[in-house]
């Protein structure tokens, strides 16, 4: 069997909730992938869901046990901005440098463009270059860094925005 027969990519759903917490609390501790520097609690599903809801969002499973998720949310409330989404996503590690980050990314692209988003951006930490290049090779492009915005660990960081068009 394939890689790709195993994987079920799918929306996120309530019984994801624990696995997603879990996998996003692995790299707040362990990374510099995502912002927060203190692990959250299973409550902040329920807090980021409602947000979510009207954007894709992607669950990716192995045999039936999760390895990555990924959502898109407002880049702005304001009804301008609609079209414009931030994306956000996360894959287990032992299962990076396998093409299941790329398929992420395409079937949140797929969803996306099904909704008349036009335009997806990605706000990626200058500790995290391995992100970037990621973005680099699916056609993101750098459309500006604000300097020393953030600290995790007691590290300043850079925040890069990314651009893709995809409408």
């Amino acid at each position: 069997m394939t890689l790709s027969t195993e994987l079920l990519l799918s929306p996120i759903i309530e019984s994801d909730k624990e696995p997603i917490i879990a996998l996003f609390n692995y790299y707040i501790e362990h990374t510099y992938a995502a912002f927060l520097e203190t692990p959250l609690p299973l409550s902040y599903f329920d807090a980021i869901m409602p947000v979510i809801e009207h954007y894709p969002s992607v669950s990716v499973k192995k045999n039936g046990v999760l390895i990555g998720f990924g959502f898109l949310r407002p880049h702005n409330p304001m009804p301008a901005f609609r079209y414009t989404a931030v994306i956000s996503y996360f894959l287990n590690p032992e299962y990076t440098g396998k093409r299941i980050g790329s398929m992420m990314l395409n079937y949140l692209i797929e969803k996306a463009r099904e909704k008349g988003i036009k335009s997806i951006l990605a706000e990626i930490s200058s500790l995290n270059p391995g992100s970037v290049k990621f973005h680099e090779k699916h056609g993101f492009i750098h459309r500006g860094q604000f300097e020393r915005v953030g600290v995790k660990n007691g590290k300043e960081f850079d925040t890069i925005w990314m651009q893709k068009i995809i409408n």
